[in-house]
């Protein structure tokens, strides 16, 4: 039996049968039963499909993500400190507001996802595919932008700059030429 229980109150959201947190959390996610606020924290959820799941305001931090289809997903306030999302596909993904530091997403598929307001200091974006991403407001300071689709990115002067000076630091460290 797993329960999944809501991160400030305790109180159970899920109850399952499952044996495993991955399969009780696809179980919810399959049943459209909300996961908002939930403790995910350091669950193993690789590979798992979460498409349009709605973990609003979720702690999800150091969990593993890799290859994971959270395409549609509503991961609003989301804490994604430190999860590992390689590979991951978040096309369409609502992550305003999230807190993604230090979080790995190389070669993950973010195309459309909403990203205003996201902490993404020190986060892994390398060779991400983030064409039309919005980017508003987003925090990338630290971030590894290299090798990352950047087209039609939505950022105001300020994330400009940002990516700008990013890029040129690893230009700079790396002795590579980045496609911006």
């Amino acid at each position: 039996m797993i329960d999944i229980k809501e991160r400030v109150t305790g109180k159970i959201l899920v109850s399952s049968k499952e044996k495993t947190i991955k399969e009780a959390v696809i179980e919810a996610v399959t049943n459209n039963i909300e996961l908002r606020g939930a403790d995910l924290r350091g669950a193993n959820l690789e590979g798992a499909n979460l498409e349009g799941a709605d973990l609003r305001g979720a702690n999800l931090e150091g969990a593993n993500l890799e290859g994971a289809d959270l395409g549609g997903a509503y991961l609003i306030g989301v804490d994604l400190r430190g999860a590992y999302l390689g590979g991951a596909y978040l096309i369409g993904a609502y992550l305003e507001g999230a807190d993604l530091r230090g979080a790995y997403l190389e070669g993950a598929d973010l195309r459309g996802a909403n990203l205003e307001g996201a902490n993404l200091i020190w986060a892994d974006l390398g060779g991400a595919d983030l064409r039309g991403v919005d980017l508003r407001g987003a925090d990338l300071r630290g971030a590894n932008l290299g090798g990352a689709n950047l087209r039609r990115i939505k950022i105001t002067d300020k994330e400009k700059e940002q990516i700008v000076k990013e890029l040129q630091w690893e230009i700079t460290n790396d002795n590579e030429q980045r496609d911006i």
